[in-house]
């Protein structure tokens, strides 16, 4: 049976890319997204067997993006597919679920297998960051506990990609008073107080990429 796929990445020219090479390999390209929040409901929508996310998308990041198809659709798989490769994003992307880790560099030679390997129930990882997951789990590396739920860590891409009060309250269907709610609960669990700070811890802990 052919493996229906979906593809999750911000920049046309490489999805269009990556979509040539997995029909040119015979799977089922069933959708494209543009954004965290899009794959989210395309994978609701159209149930596909494997999500291919990119880690750094705008308004709701690949690692966010892979919890909630997680919680709603539990039996999609992910793969992430980027160009980091040092721990704390290896380590949160298999933390957050994903069946798959896959460099942008290696794209080509390790995408198809990868996807393969988890319509299979395995687990893949490009050979470039096998060593750290291996060096992790030897010296027992963990992550620090998050301290914001999911819809406050959305709330804090969308304040570190410089969108106003307004601008997240549209993007989330909720009150200005409820976004600018979510903000002040942020600056007051994290202890930072302006903007700035919410930026440089952002990109700190793998939300938004610098």
């Amino acid at each position: 049976m052919t493996c229906r796929v979906l593809i999750a990445e911000d920049h046309v020219v490489v999805r269009q890319g990556l979509k040539a090479l997995l029909e040119r390999e015979k799977f089922d390209v069933v959708a494209e997204a543009s954004d965290g929040h899009e794959a989210t409901r395309m994978a609701r929508e159209l149930a596909p067997d494997v999500a291919i996310l990119d880690l750094a998308m705008p308004r709701l990041n690949g690692i966010d993006a892979t919890r909630a198809i997680r919680e709603s659709c539990p039996k999609v798989h992910t793969i992430a597919l980027t160009m980091y490769a040092e721990d704390q994003y290896v380590l949160a992307a298999l933390q957050a679920g994903f069946r798959g880790y896959v460099l942008k560099s290696q794209a080509a030679s390790h995408l198809v297998r990868a996807i393969q390997e988890v319509c299979r129930g395995e687990i893949y990882l490009s050979p470039a960051v096998s060593r750290v997951v291996v060096d992790a789990y030897l010296g027992r590396k963990s992550l620090p506990e998050d301290p914001l739920t999911p819809r406050e860590r959305e709330v804090l891409q969308l304040v570190a990609e410089g969108k106003t009060t307004k601008q997240i309250a549209h993007i989330l269907g909720v009150s200005a008073k409820t976004a600018e709610s979510h903000r002040t609960r942020i600056m007051r669990k994290l202890e930072i107080h302006e903007t700035a700070g919410l930026v440089r811890y952002a990109i700190r802990h793998g939300v938004i990429q610098a």
